[in-house]
């Protein structure tokens, strides 16, 4: 899950951090991307677990800024204890010292998450998807793949597209032809990047780049964009409230996001009993309630009513064509891919 022009937010009972507080040596921080599914967070996990707990909880917002932590654990200045960060970006970070270890078996509830979900440095705090989505009142045709993306001329207007390598790359080979399952061994070539590189291209003119993940349904509601790569969560939960929003599964990409503590945390204790808190089948089924991403508990995945499982990237019907983001590939070429891609999007 991001963009530094997100507003911090304020939820019930939960006072939101801005950098600097006095507060923060006083009380554990948790930081998340915010939105939709921050406040699902705070319904289904952050008060019940200061309420269980018997201790404070500040929570603010951030948009996977990984240069922003490494300051923090280099200077020893920690103001953050708990983060929400997407797998690569774990991995790498749990490589170069910049979170605590996790004992599972102090944490508990290792054997019933799904696999990859119980990490060295972190524990997978929901299972997300990425993939188009579009407004029924405004489009027409429905579009079915990466390629109808692509297709400005059958699908007139602009696309939302999130402004990193991670994503793109991949609908970018898979809109010129790239079978899902290819996709990784295509991309691991020099050849292959510039071919999804090249791909984006021909997008280009016509990408409007989504940095928070609230925007991509706010622009679709508004006419803004025709069809965008979204979390799909966002798009769930802005339906379930009315909107006339749909998302294309197959061709769809998903992974997980974790909980990480940063090295230097004054509140270690307390965000192990965290994480032990958000591990537990009631406390994801409440989530998912809030917002249906996937949970990572089996036991709460099992325990879904079929009208909101329908909407979760676990389902089965909906991982039929979808494709498994590969978190090592990222983890090795990430940078290197990210500094080029961010060079060619300020072209």
């Amino acid at each position: 899950m991001k963009s530094n022009t997100r507003r911090y937010g304020f939820y019930p009972l939960l006072l939101t951090l801005a950098l600097g507080s006095a507060q923060a040596g006083q009380d554990m921080v948790v930081v998340g991307y915010g939105g939709a599914g921050q406040k699902a967070q705070d319904t289904a996990f952050f008060q019940p677990f200061s309420a269980k707990d018997g201790s404070k909880l500040i929570q603010s917002e951030y948009n996977g800024e990984m240069a922003r932590i490494k300051v923090m654990v280099d200077t020893g200045s920690v103001d953050w204890d708990v983060v929400q960060i997407e797998g690569p970006d774990l991995l790498r970070g749990c490589d170069e010292g910049m979170y605590e270890r996790l004992d599972w078996k102090q944490l508990g509830h290792a054997g019933q998450l799904i696999p990859d979900a119980a990490q060295d440095c972190g524990s997978a705090a929901l299972v997300w998807s990425v993939a188009i989505a579009y407004d029924t009142d405004k489009v027409v045709r429905a579009p079915a793949s990466w390629a109808d993306f692509w297709d400005v001329k059958t699908f007139p207007g602009k696309r939302g597209l999130r402004k990193r390598a991670v994503y793109n790359l991949e609908f970018a080979l898979m809109a010129d032809g790239v079978k899902a399952e290819d996709v990784y061994t295509v991309l691991s070539t020099p050849k292959g990047v510039d071919r999804a590189f090249a791909k984006l291209d021909q997008l280009k003119p016509y990408i409007q780049w989504w940095e928070a993940g609230a925007q991509p349904a706010q622009w679709l509601m508004a006419g803004d964009v025709v069809m965008t790569s979204t979390y799909s969560g966002r798009v769930a939960a802005a339906a379930q409230q009315g909107s006339h929003l749909v998302l294309v599964w197959p061709q769809s990409l998903y992974g997980m996001d974790y909980w990480a503590i940063i090295k230097g945390s004054k509140h270690v204790d307390q965000a192990k009993r965290f994480i032990a808190f958000a591990n537990q089948a009631d406390a994801q089924v409440n989530y998912v309630r809030q917002i249906p991403y996937g949970p990572t508990n089996t036991e709460a995945a099992a325990r879904l009513d079929p009208g909101l499982a329908k909407w979760v990237p676990t389902a089965p019907q909906n991982l039929k064509g979808a494709l498994s983001m590969n978190v090592a590939f990222w983890v090795d070429h990430g940078e290197e891919l990210e500094e080029r891609f961010n060079a060619w999007a300020s072209k």
